[in-house]
């Protein structure tokens, strides 16, 4: 599945990833960078403060979403849609996670594609990333532990390494 680049927030953060990368302002962490829903729901505003109006509704825990900018105690957010606004940063969490975006993606039981199978995740399904090479990443899906393309997933940023 395509992300819609319609939207103006899908635009911006199309923007930001085209940039060179900075550090937030707040917090000195890279940005763009990924985190996730820490909480099983949180409001994103149209501002950095409660009295802004809600946008949208993220509705899951360990959803990956994109941090674009920092004011104080509050993260812009997009997923991988372009939906996205203003949440405070208690509702985020630093577990990296991802989207599948490839139906049936194999799960290697090393980073290469020669490797043993061990599962298959469908087009959608959000797991835990364990560590990133630059083209591969360990990823855990409902108990099952292995090795995807970081290409076909939506979380996790070209050639990025972590562990």
């Amino acid at each position: 599945m395509l992300r819609p680049e319609a939207t103006p927030a899908a635009a911006e953060a199309t923007a930001v990833r085209a940039t060179p990368q900075r550090t937030g302002p707040v917090t000195g962490f890279p940005m763009p960078r990924f985190v996730s829903m820490g909480a099983s729901e949180g409001n994103a505003r149209r501002g950095p403060s409660r009295s802004h109006r809600i946008d949208w509704v993220f509705q899951r825990r360990g959803m990956p979403v994109m941090v674009v900018a920092e004011h104080g105690h509050w993260r812009r957010v997009v997923d991988r849609d372009g939906a996205g606004g203003w949440m405070h940063y208690s509702l985020l969490s630093g577990v990296r996670t991802a989207i599948v975006e490839q139906d049936m993606l194999s799960l290697h039981a090393r980073p290469d594609p020669a490797s043993p199978v061990r599962a298959r995740a469908e087009l959608g399904v959000i797991g835990r990333l364990r560590e990133c090479q630059p083209d591969w990443c360990l990823m855990e899906v409902a108990g099952y532990r292995g090795w995807v393309r970081s290409a076909a997933l939506w979380g996790v940023e070209p050639g990025e390494s972590f562990d």
